[in-house]
């Protein structure tokens, strides 16, 4: 059995897991800054940093002791080196370098997109081929994974993510942050009595657009303020939700139509939406020979289980760094080229 402990502060989550053969949590300890962030409505990088400095040594601890784990008994550290903010990214990096140097343990680097992806393995095991569609604040991809650990975008958004574009209608509408979750429970109680654009639904690709809708819902809002008209923000949410969900269900429909796959993954942040799970659900009936394999809420959001799951991978082809490792903050997947 391998046991990896893995590190993960890409953003505003500092934490710290130890997962075992890459699909066993046996710790995932996560110390978040949600509250130090909301006054802003959003994460401003440098107090994301200076919080990671304070927690750091704290989740490592609380995820040694969870485990009941030794230095001794691991394997391997693993750690997110990008895409990120590079002032988090630098500090879960110094630490996981730091503990690899002291207990004389190899580092693996790990995608934090990646990261995302593995997740999936903490519900049931992936077959390949596959294909993953990743959701969060910074990214919005349709991912093909001919076999473990092989990744290759087909889809990516051409401006927003799809997160970004619920915050910044949560922005917008006054919501607490991160606003996802709150206007998924709005929508539940709403009605679709707005149409609003679901972007490139006819073109030829599997790319997405977010910022023509957040547009619209913006205008639609200045509008009604202007001609001093109350606004439903149940419907407006509905509205709203449905067309981000219609717009990635679109996509994934053609992909999975022009790809033949064994497993399809929902992953990310905003894989944590109820809606977009339910239609996923409905859309996978059509296609019986590939399993849907949502990543269980509780991982959806930045946490270092997940990079464990992808460095466990990473483990098994010796992909290993030096200490002299770094961050890259752009960092993503190649493209496949069609």
């Amino acid at each position: 059995m391998t046991k990896i402990i893995s590190f993960e502060s890409s953003a505003d989550e500092t934490s710290v897991a130890i997962v075992e053969d890459g699909h066993v949590v046996l710790s995932n300890s996560v110390a978040t800054q949600i509250n130090s962030h909301q006054r802003f409505g959003g994460i401003v990088p440098e107090v994301a940093s200076r919080h990671h400095i304070e927690w750091i040594t704290r989740v490592l601890n609380d995820a040694l002791k969870t485990a009941d784990v030794k230095p001794n008994e691991l394997d391997a550290v693993a750690v997110t080196y990008g895409p990120g903010l590079v002032g988090s990214l630098l500090v879960g990096l110094m630490g996981a370098k730091t503990f690899a140097l002291a207990h004389n343990l190899p580092v693996i680097p790990v995608n934090h997109l990646a990261g995302h992806i593995a997740a999936a393995n903490f519900n049931q095991s992936v077959q390949y081929p596959a294909l993953a569609l990743m959701v969060s604040g910074g990214h919005t991809e349709l991912v093909l994974m001919r076999k473990e650990n092989q990744f290759e975008v087909i889809g990516e958004t051409r401006d927003d993510a799809a997160g970004e574009s619920f915050d910044k209608v949560g922005r917008l509408l006054n919501l607490p942050y991160p606003a996802g979750k709150t206007i998924d429970e709005m929508a539940h109680r709403g009605q679709a009595t707005i149409k609003f654009p679901t972007a490139m639904a006819h073109e030829d690709n599997y790319d997405f657009s977010f910022s023509g809708l957040k547009s619209a819902v913006i205008n639609y809002v200045h509008h009604a303020d202007q001609k001093g008209e109350q606004i439903n923000q149940n419907d407006l949410a509905t509205s709203f939700q449905n067309a981000v969900v219609d717009a990635l269900i679109g996509r994934t429909k053609r992909a999975l139509e022009n790809f033949s796959v064994k497993s399809f993954i929902l992953a990310g942040g905003v894989a944590a939406n109820s809606q977009l799970r339910e239609e996923l659900t409905i859309l996978l009936n059509d296609f019986s020979e590939t399993i849907f394999i949502p990543v269980p809420i509780r991982y959806t959001g930045d946490n270092a289980a997940m990079i464990g799951a992808a460095g466990y991978w990473n483990y098994k082809q010796k992909i290993f760094a030096d200490l002299d490792l770094n961050t890259d903050p752009g960092l993503d997947f190649d493209l496949l080229q069609l």
